[in-house]
Protein backbone atom coordinates (compact mmCIF):
# COMPACT_ATOMS: atom_id res chain seq x y z
CA UNK A 1 0.00 0.00 0.00
CA UNK A 2 2.88 2.21 1.00
CA UNK A 3 4.32 1.55 -2.50
CA UNK A 4 1.19 2.61 -4.03
CA UNK A 5 0.48 5.86 -2.36
CA UNK A 6 3.93 6.93 -3.33
CA UNK A 7 2.95 6.10 -6.83
CA UNK A 8 -0.10 7.80 -6.79
CA UNK A 9 2.49 11.43 -5.72
CA UNK A 10 -0.46 13.03 -3.61
CA UNK A 11 2.18 16.23 -3.61
CA UNK A 12 0.71 17.17 -6.82
CA UNK A 13 -2.72 17.37 -5.63
CA UNK A 14 -2.54 20.97 -4.42
CA UNK A 15 -2.04 21.57 -8.03
CA UNK A 16 -4.96 19.42 -9.86
CA UNK A 17 -6.78 21.26 -7.43
CA UNK A 18 -6.35 24.78 -7.78
CA UNK A 19 -8.41 25.16 -10.97
CA UNK A 20 -11.23 23.63 -9.81
CA UNK A 21 -11.09 26.19 -6.31
CA UNK A 22 -10.60 28.95 -8.78
CA UNK A 23 -13.25 28.39 -10.86
CA UNK A 24 -15.54 27.14 -8.19
CA UNK A 25 -15.61 30.33 -5.61
CA UNK A 26 -15.47 32.47 -8.29
CA UNK A 27 -19.23 30.98 -9.62
CA UNK A 28 -19.94 30.57 -5.59
CA UNK A 29 -19.10 34.72 -5.50
CA UNK A 30 -20.87 35.73 -8.56
CA UNK A 31 -23.95 33.27 -7.72
CA UNK A 32 -23.99 35.07 -4.46
CA UNK A 33 -24.13 38.70 -5.84
CA UNK A 34 -27.32 37.84 -7.76
CA UNK A 35 -29.30 35.92 -4.85
CA UNK A 36 -28.91 32.42 -5.99
CA UNK A 37 -27.17 29.16 -4.98
CA UNK A 38 -23.66 27.56 -4.64
CA UNK A 39 -24.37 24.19 -4.65
CA UNK A 40 -21.81 22.43 -2.31
CA UNK A 41 -22.73 18.66 -3.82
CA UNK A 42 -20.71 19.99 -7.25
CA UNK A 43 -17.91 21.35 -4.95
CA UNK A 44 -17.15 18.16 -3.53
CA UNK A 45 -18.10 16.05 -6.31
CA UNK A 46 -15.34 17.87 -8.49
CA UNK A 47 -12.89 17.24 -5.52
CA UNK A 48 -13.42 13.66 -6.06
CA UNK A 49 -13.33 13.77 -9.96
CA UNK A 50 -9.90 15.88 -9.85
CA UNK A 51 -8.49 13.42 -7.30
CA UNK A 52 -9.10 10.41 -9.41
CA UNK A 53 -8.17 11.85 -12.34
CA UNK A 54 -4.90 12.99 -10.61
CA UNK A 55 -4.11 9.25 -9.11
CA UNK A 56 -4.72 8.08 -12.74
CA UNK A 57 -2.67 10.18 -14.59
CA UNK A 58 0.54 9.68 -11.94
CA UNK A 59 -0.29 5.94 -12.33
CA UNK A 60 -0.25 6.15 -16.18
CA UNK A 61 2.72 8.01 -16.29
CA UNK A 62 4.19 5.80 -14.26
CA UNK A 63 3.00 3.10 -16.21
CA UNK A 64 4.04 4.22 -19.61
CA UNK A 65 7.68 5.98 -18.37
CA UNK A 66 8.26 2.71 -16.47
CA UNK A 67 7.92 -0.01 -20.10
CA UNK A 68 9.35 2.58 -22.24
CA UNK A 69 12.70 1.70 -20.18
CA UNK A 70 12.50 6.46 -18.83
CA UNK A 71 12.30 5.74 -15.21
CA UNK A 72 15.11 3.82 -15.52
CA UNK A 73 17.31 6.35 -16.94
CA UNK A 74 16.96 8.91 -13.93
CA UNK A 75 19.32 9.07 -11.56
CA UNK A 76 18.04 10.43 -7.81
CA UNK A 77 16.09 8.36 -5.37
CA UNK A 78 12.91 12.04 -5.52
CA UNK A 79 12.79 11.01 -9.47
CA UNK A 80 12.71 6.64 -8.57
CA UNK A 81 9.21 5.60 -10.15
CA UNK A 82 7.41 2.38 -8.83
CA UNK A 83 7.69 0.21 -12.34
CA UNK A 84 10.82 1.34 -13.17
CA UNK A 85 12.26 0.36 -9.75
CA UNK A 86 10.38 -2.97 -9.76
CA UNK A 87 8.17 -2.04 -6.62
CA UNK A 88 5.03 -2.50 -8.78
CA UNK A 89 5.06 -4.79 -11.58
CA UNK A 90 3.75 -3.26 -15.00
CA UNK A 91 0.97 -5.84 -14.97
CA UNK A 92 -0.60 -3.96 -11.79
CA UNK A 93 0.33 -0.46 -12.58
CA UNK A 94 -2.10 -1.33 -16.19
CA UNK A 95 -4.88 -2.77 -14.53
CA UNK A 96 -4.36 0.09 -11.65
CA UNK A 97 -4.70 2.69 -14.71
CA UNK A 98 -8.05 0.59 -16.03
CA UNK A 99 -9.33 0.94 -12.23
CA UNK A 100 -8.69 4.11 -11.94
CA UNK A 101 -10.18 5.10 -15.50
CA UNK A 102 -13.15 3.69 -14.95
CA UNK A 103 -13.69 5.28 -11.52
CA UNK A 104 -13.08 8.67 -12.99
CA UNK A 105 -15.56 8.57 -15.60
CA UNK A 106 -18.10 6.81 -13.19
CA UNK A 107 -17.08 9.75 -10.57
CA UNK A 108 -17.28 12.42 -13.72
CA UNK A 109 -20.86 11.06 -14.69
CA UNK A 110 -21.57 11.64 -11.17
CA UNK A 111 -20.82 14.90 -10.86
CA UNK A 112 -22.63 15.84 -14.24
CA UNK A 113 -25.43 14.20 -12.92
CA UNK A 114 -26.14 16.79 -10.38
CA UNK A 115 -24.97 19.70 -12.26
CA UNK A 116 -27.43 19.12 -14.87
CA UNK A 117 -30.02 16.69 -14.96
CA UNK A 118 -32.77 17.13 -15.81
CA UNK A 119 -32.59 20.51 -17.14
CA UNK A 120 -29.48 20.81 -19.00
CA UNK A 121 -28.95 17.39 -21.01
CA UNK A 122 -27.06 19.30 -23.83
CA UNK A 123 -24.76 20.52 -21.17
CA UNK A 124 -24.72 16.80 -19.69
CA UNK A 125 -23.52 15.49 -22.75
CA UNK A 126 -20.98 18.08 -23.99
CA UNK A 127 -19.36 17.38 -20.22
CA UNK A 128 -19.17 13.83 -21.19
CA UNK A 129 -17.04 14.18 -23.95
CA UNK A 130 -14.96 16.67 -21.82
CA UNK A 131 -14.27 13.79 -19.19
CA UNK A 132 -13.63 11.39 -21.71
CA UNK A 133 -11.12 13.64 -23.07
CA UNK A 134 -9.64 14.36 -19.85
CA UNK A 135 -9.54 10.86 -19.08
CA UNK A 136 -7.42 9.76 -22.46
CA UNK A 137 -5.63 12.99 -21.64
CA UNK A 138 -4.40 11.69 -18.36
CA UNK A 139 -3.07 8.34 -20.09
CA UNK A 140 -1.87 9.94 -23.46
CA UNK A 141 0.70 12.04 -22.18
CA UNK A 142 3.05 8.38 -21.36
CA UNK A 143 1.21 5.99 -22.56
CA UNK A 144 0.81 4.27 -26.49
CA UNK A 145 2.82 4.38 -29.21
CA UNK A 146 2.99 8.13 -29.82
CA UNK A 147 2.42 10.13 -26.44
CA UNK A 148 2.22 13.37 -27.00
CA UNK A 149 4.35 13.97 -23.93
CA UNK A 150 7.29 12.49 -25.70
CA UNK A 151 6.67 15.13 -28.48
CA UNK A 152 7.00 18.20 -26.83
CA UNK A 153 3.45 18.46 -26.95
CA UNK A 154 2.80 18.52 -22.43
CA UNK A 155 2.54 21.73 -22.31
CA UNK A 156 -0.34 22.19 -24.50
CA UNK A 157 -2.36 19.76 -22.86
CA UNK A 158 -1.26 21.01 -19.22
CA UNK A 159 -2.48 24.26 -20.40
CA UNK A 160 -5.48 23.82 -21.64
CA UNK A 161 -6.86 20.91 -19.52
CA UNK A 162 -5.34 22.08 -15.71
CA UNK A 163 -5.98 25.62 -16.39
CA UNK A 164 -8.95 25.82 -18.87
CA UNK A 165 -10.95 23.12 -18.65
CA UNK A 166 -10.52 22.91 -15.18
CA UNK A 167 -11.38 26.49 -14.27
CA UNK A 168 -14.20 27.81 -17.36
CA UNK A 169 -15.44 23.92 -17.09
CA UNK A 170 -15.86 24.56 -13.23
CA UNK A 171 -17.24 27.54 -13.26
CA UNK A 172 -19.82 26.36 -16.00
CA UNK A 173 -20.91 23.74 -13.86
CA UNK A 174 -22.36 26.12 -11.25
CA UNK A 175 -23.52 28.82 -13.25
CA UNK A 176 -24.37 26.90 -16.55
CA UNK A 177 -23.08 30.00 -18.35
CA UNK A 178 -19.95 31.09 -20.30
CA UNK A 179 -18.08 34.58 -18.37
CA UNK A 180 -15.07 35.50 -20.84
CA UNK A 181 -12.88 37.00 -18.16
CA UNK A 182 -13.23 33.66 -17.06
CA UNK A 183 -10.35 33.34 -19.23
CA UNK A 184 -7.98 35.20 -16.90
CA UNK A 185 -8.16 32.78 -14.37
CA UNK A 186 -8.04 29.85 -16.56
CA UNK A 187 -5.02 31.52 -18.17
CA UNK A 188 -3.23 31.81 -14.70
CA UNK A 189 -3.65 28.92 -13.71
CA UNK A 190 -2.71 27.01 -16.40
CA UNK A 191 0.84 28.57 -16.97
CA UNK A 192 1.35 28.28 -13.03
CA UNK A 193 0.50 24.37 -13.99
CA UNK A 194 2.67 24.43 -16.93
CA UNK A 195 5.57 26.21 -15.03
CA UNK A 196 5.51 22.88 -12.85
CA UNK A 197 5.56 20.14 -15.88
CA UNK A 198 8.73 22.68 -17.34
CA UNK A 199 10.33 22.46 -13.95
CA UNK A 200 10.04 19.05 -14.50
CA UNK A 201 11.47 18.68 -17.61
CA UNK A 202 14.01 20.90 -16.86
CA UNK A 203 15.07 18.46 -13.78
CA UNK A 204 15.25 15.56 -16.49
CA UNK A 205 16.40 17.26 -19.37
CA UNK A 206 19.84 14.89 -19.15
CA UNK A 207 17.98 11.34 -18.69
CA UNK A 208 14.79 12.49 -21.06
CA UNK A 209 17.55 12.93 -24.28
CA UNK A 210 18.92 9.69 -23.34
CA UNK A 211 15.40 7.60 -23.47
CA UNK A 212 14.10 9.90 -26.44
CA UNK A 213 11.68 11.64 -24.24
CA UNK A 214 11.79 14.77 -26.71
CA UNK A 215 10.05 17.24 -24.10
CA UNK A 216 9.73 20.57 -24.97
CA UNK A 217 12.55 21.99 -22.63
CA UNK A 218 14.82 19.22 -24.31
CA UNK A 219 13.67 20.57 -27.49
CA UNK A 220 14.83 24.60 -26.82
CA UNK A 221 17.32 23.28 -24.49
CA UNK A 222 18.15 24.11 -20.54
CA UNK A 223 18.79 27.92 -21.30
CA UNK A 224 15.75 28.88 -22.47
CA UNK A 225 13.61 26.70 -21.13
CA UNK A 226 14.89 29.39 -18.16
CA UNK A 227 13.90 31.69 -19.73
CA UNK A 228 10.22 30.39 -20.81
CA UNK A 229 10.04 29.12 -16.88
CA UNK A 230 10.44 32.88 -15.77
CA UNK A 231 7.88 33.68 -18.01
CA UNK A 232 5.34 31.77 -16.88
CA UNK A 233 5.75 32.45 -13.53
CA UNK A 234 5.84 36.16 -13.88
CA UNK A 235 1.94 36.59 -16.05
CA UNK A 236 -0.22 34.62 -14.02
CA UNK A 237 -0.35 37.13 -10.94
CA UNK A 238 -1.11 39.96 -13.59
CA UNK A 239 -4.04 38.23 -15.11
CA UNK A 240 -5.66 37.93 -11.62
CA UNK A 241 -4.75 41.62 -11.67
CA UNK A 242 -6.72 42.17 -14.74
CA UNK A 243 -9.24 39.80 -14.04
CA UNK A 244 -10.32 41.79 -10.88
CA UNK A 245 -10.16 44.97 -12.82
CA UNK A 246 -12.27 44.33 -15.39
CA UNK A 247 -14.57 43.26 -12.71
CA UNK A 248 -14.35 46.87 -11.21
CA UNK A 249 -12.51 46.76 -8.20
CA UNK A 250 -10.09 49.50 -9.06
CA UNK A 251 -13.65 51.63 -9.30
CA UNK A 252 -14.44 50.34 -6.14
CA UNK A 253 -11.37 51.39 -4.47
CA UNK A 254 -12.06 47.86 -2.46
CA UNK A 255 -8.52 46.82 -2.27
CA UNK A 256 -9.00 43.94 0.60
CA UNK A 257 -10.00 41.92 -3.00
CA UNK A 258 -6.67 42.07 -3.99
CA UNK A 259 -5.36 40.07 -1.33
CA UNK A 260 -3.92 37.66 -4.06
CA UNK A 261 -0.70 40.39 -4.54
CA UNK A 262 0.90 39.52 -1.32
CA UNK A 263 2.13 36.32 -3.04
CA UNK A 264 3.89 38.80 -5.46
CA UNK A 265 7.13 38.58 -2.86
CA UNK A 266 7.61 34.52 -2.55
CA UNK A 267 6.75 34.36 -6.45
CA UNK A 268 9.79 36.94 -7.01
CA UNK A 269 12.33 34.80 -4.51
CA UNK A 270 11.65 31.45 -5.94
CA UNK A 271 12.19 32.57 -9.79
CA UNK A 272 15.31 34.31 -8.04
CA UNK A 273 16.54 30.84 -6.59
CA UNK A 274 15.37 29.29 -9.69
CA UNK A 275 17.79 31.32 -12.04
CA UNK A 276 20.30 30.50 -9.86
CA UNK A 277 20.24 26.71 -10.12
CA UNK A 278 23.12 25.42 -12.67
CA UNK A 279 22.53 21.86 -11.98
CA UNK A 280 19.11 20.53 -13.35
CA UNK A 281 18.57 17.86 -10.75
CA UNK A 282 18.60 20.99 -8.02
CA UNK A 283 15.44 21.96 -9.94
CA UNK A 284 13.66 19.08 -7.53
CA UNK A 285 12.51 20.84 -4.38
CA UNK A 286 10.99 24.14 -6.57
CA UNK A 287 8.42 21.37 -8.05
CA UNK A 288 6.14 21.67 -4.61
CA UNK A 289 7.27 25.06 -4.45
CA UNK A 290 4.98 26.33 -7.56
CA UNK A 291 2.76 23.97 -7.12
CA UNK A 292 2.00 25.23 -3.47
CA UNK A 293 1.89 29.05 -5.12
CA UNK A 294 -0.47 28.18 -7.80
CA UNK A 295 -2.72 26.46 -4.95
CA UNK A 296 -2.63 29.83 -2.70
CA UNK A 297 -2.90 31.78 -6.23
CA UNK A 298 -6.35 30.13 -6.41
CA UNK A 299 -7.41 30.27 -2.75
CA UNK A 300 -6.27 33.81 -2.12
CA UNK A 301 -8.16 34.47 -5.50
CA UNK A 302 -11.30 32.54 -4.22
CA UNK A 303 -11.09 34.51 -0.32
CA UNK A 304 -10.41 38.41 -1.72
CA UNK A 305 -13.86 37.87 -3.70
CA UNK A 306 -15.63 35.86 -1.14
CA UNK A 307 -14.61 37.28 2.00
CA UNK A 308 -14.43 40.98 0.45
CA UNK A 309 -16.16 41.40 -2.71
Amino acid sequence: MKDWIKAARLRTLPLSLSGIIMGAFIAKWRLYGEGKIWDWRIFALALVVTLLYQILSNYANDYGDGIKGTDAKRATEAEARAVASGKITAKQMRNAVILFSVLSFIATVALLYVAFIPNYMNEFYIFIGLGILSILAAIGYTVGKKPYGYMGLGDIFVFIFFGLVSVCGSYFLFTKSFSWDMLLPGTAIGMMSMAVLNLNNMRDIESDKLSGKNSFALRIGFKNAMIYEMILLQLPLILILLFLGVNGFFQTQNYKVFIVMILMIPLMKIRRKIMTVKNPRELDPFLKQVGIMTFMIAALTAAGLNLFG
